[in-house]
């Protein structure tokens, strides 16, 4: 989301230059894997391009990939709104198997968005091994809501909008659509989970696949970051992967509440017992952090 990250590293250069590199005697280093998030691209550099400049200060020598989808970065940014969400997965999952430098492994971290489809990769394509995913904003359980859409003096916001209010779960929005592919409606609970060609499918919604349960449980860690003051994100509970119970649209519950935990259906019980769930709050706006906050709280888990 290019414009909140904007506002963040103008208003808040802290996030660049309040401290200094935090540098580990230990050479080795896990490669990263980064995926943007709506409205963004792969290398803005007031945006991504300032997030993997920083992790490459703070970890000499760590391989960073800052996923472009699409030829270009203007292919990049328009594919975060209007594309197959399933076919980008498959195009990275290529993409990483392809990287003679993840062959070993390597960390994710996923901006909004990027990080439940990060999670997609992880979950269907185990080769190469995702070790940490980090959510940064993400929406788990999906959204049901579009707030503050980065861009608001965009038409491309209001043609979202539109697509998602007369008919989210309609086969041409679903496949062009991205916002589309995780909206998530509790009011209409059976179109969302026979409809839904993203989001229903990586939640079990229709069935469990035991493939997508075994590979998420591979990961050493599953970190999620909750903004407390998120305008962007609703519900923002869908951050910890919470959502809104079904049936209403006001009361919330958490993942420990949910069916999705109680039955096990995605193996988030079981990782949770195993110690492998992180939930971490900031304040601040969606994707407001400080650099200090990011080396305190983020960064023990790329190295």
């Amino acid at each position: 989301m290019a414009s909140v990250l904007l506002c963040l590293l103008l208003a808040g250069p802290v996030l660049l230059v309040a401290s200094s590199p935090v540098h580990d005697s230990n050479n080795e280093t896990v490669p990263l894997v980064l995926w943007h998030g709506m409205g963004d691209s792969c290398c803005n550099p007031l945006s991504m391009g300032a997030i993997k400049k920083m992790v490459e200060e703070e970890v000499p020598g760590i391989y960073v990939l800052s996923l472009m989808i699409g030829k270009n970065v203007v292919e990049d940014t328009e594919n975060g709104f209007f594309s197959d969400v399933n076919e980008q997965v498959s195009m990275v999952c290529s993409q990483l198997a392809q990287d003679p430098k993840l062959k070993g492994g390597y960390n994710a971290m996923g901006f909004s968005q990027g990080a439940q489809f990060l999670r997609a990769v992880a979950q269907r394509c185990p080769s190469p091994p995702m070790k940490t995913l980090i959510s940064v904003g993400g929406q788990h359980q999906g959204v049901y809501g579009l707030p503050r859409c980065p861009g608001e003096h965009s038409h491309i916001c209001d043609i979202i909008r539109k697509a998602l209010n007369s008919g989210a779960y309609t086969d041409l929005v679903q496949k062009h659509l991205v916002q589309a592919q995780y909206w998530h409606d509790p009011l209409n609970d059976d179109l969302y989970k026979k409809h839904s060609i993203f989001l229903a499918d990586i939640n079990q919604e229709r069935s469990v696949n035991e493939t997508y349960k075994k590979n998420l449980q591979l990961l050493e860690k599953f970190v999620m970051v909750k903004f407390l003051q998120d305008s962007v994100v609703d519900p923002v509970d869908t951050e910890w992967f919470g959502f809104l119970k079904t049936g209403q649209a006001k009361e919330t519950e958490t993942l420990q509440e949910s069916v999705l935990y109680k039955e096990d259906r995605l193996g988030l019980a079981a990782m949770d017992k195993a110690g492998k769930l992180v939930f971490l709050a900031t304040e601040g706006d969606h994707l407001q952090f400080s650099r200090e906050w990011f080396n305190a709280n983020l960064l023990p888990y790329l190295r």
